[in-house]
């Protein structure tokens, strides 16, 4: 410890060991926030019709799959679990109309899609007239942090109301004759843009992936212009691409997305060992990158099913942006002033770049493994 001192100076070692947690921190760590789902509420002339979707990781330890136990779910296994999981779901549900606890009419249900999620539809009768109460028992059995995003809509499909429910507050309620309908719309939608942009803000704070190939792209500045060039062409980039997933235009499967965002950030840190504190061209590479980031980002949305065509999609779209933006910057001014702080210090600069490059490339690794094999 005493040879490191000498070697770093007070300052410079408390930093190296603080990095060095942090990575070790984020390894045992998730690289996205904790689990998504939606809930979409159709109140039709004749019906409501309520719309279910989770991740599958979300739901298989209360309604397991693997029967044989051999660790693979089979299409078969699957297929044998549906009536299993719309059993569940609907114990979990609690729909209220007008003052009456309701039944399902009959069993959900259950479809799957190709991005591993499960959707449960039940209807139910008869349709409120006064209100209407939604109560999502499940989020009591999953993970703390768990968020389901609910949409009410009316026949016309106009959005009656939208709402983020968690573990805490896991109801919603509307009165069907609202007093004023527009102040009620307006708070509605005021509500779900602050649940978006609180969203966004935690996804980016908490996707480490993201953070270290940021991290790994501003390790090379030395200022604030060649830094602003960086984070505003990733900006562009990811935005891009978030807007093209999430209206359905362009998608990926995360299968493909998330290794080669690992491989993204091997990358990065591996130019910066190589190359140094001089690489021409990286706000090119960090927008090529970036529109590959973006449809990281995109994933939350789909998670909660939150991807149409539809104007329904704008308000999360803009919000959950400009909560990643809201991160980002928040993220880099605290982050900045050190790496330049550091990178003026001729005597520890190369050791600074080189060291933080090689262990963001370690994780990179560890990431790509992690979603390719293990």
């Amino acid at each position: 410890m005493r040879a490191l001192r000498k070697r770093y100076g007070l300052f410079g070692l408390g930093n190296y060991l603080l990095l060095v947690g942090l990575l070790l921190q984020s390894g045992w760590a998730v690289a996205h926030a904790p689990g998504l789902s939606s809930i979409d509420v159709a109140v039709n002339s004749d019906q409501v019709v309520v719309k279910l979707t989770f991740a599958l990781q979300d739901i298989e330890a209360f309604a397991p799959m693997d029967s044989d136990l051999d660790a693979e779910v089979s299409a078969a296994e699957r297929e044998a679990a549906k009536p299993e999981i719309a059993k569940m779901l609907a114990e979990q549900l609690r729909l209220n109309i007008d003052g009456v606890d309701v039944q399902a009419a009959a069993p959900g249900t259950v479809n799957y899609d190709e991005q591993n999620n499960a959707h449960v539809e039940f209807s139910f009768k008869p349709v409120p007239l006064k209100q209407l109460l939604l109560q999502s028992k499940l989020l009591a059995w999953l993970q703390d942090g768990h968020q389901q995003y609910v949409t009410v809509r009316d026949a016309a499909g106009k959005t009656l109301s939208e709402k983020m429910l968690n573990r805490a507050d896991d109801q919603l309620l509307i009165v069907m004759a609202q007093a004023d309908e527009s102040v009620a719309q307006n708070d509605s939608r005021f509500s779900a843009f602050a649940d978006f942009l609180k969203l966004g803000i935690e996804h980016i704070l908490t996707g480490y992936d993201h953070l270290l190939f940021l991290f790994a792209l501003l390790a090379v500045t030395h200022s604030f212009w060649p830094a602003i060039k960086i984070v505003t062409f990733f900006t562009i980039a990811h935005s891009i691409t978030l807007a093209f997933a999430g209206l359905n235009i362009i998608e990926l499967p995360s299968s493909f997305v998330e290794p080669v965002i690992a491989l993204t950030i091997i990358y990065v840190a591996v130019e910066n060992i190589i190359r140094g504190d001089h690489p021409k061209g990286r706000q090119w590479l960090t927008f090529g990158f970036g529109l590959i980031h973006g449809f990281g980002f995109a994933s939350v949305l789909r998670e909660m099913n939150i991807s149409s065509g539809d104007t329904g999609i704008l308000l999360p779209l803009l919000s959950f942006n400009l909560g990643i933006e809201t991160g980002q910057i928040a993220v880099a001014s605290v982050v900045l002033p050190i790496i330049w702080w550091l990178n003026n210090k001729p005597a520890f600069a190369e050791k600074f770049l080189k060291g933080c490059s090689a262990m963001v490339a370690l994780m990179g690794a560890y990431w790509l493994l992690e979603r390719t094999v293990l």
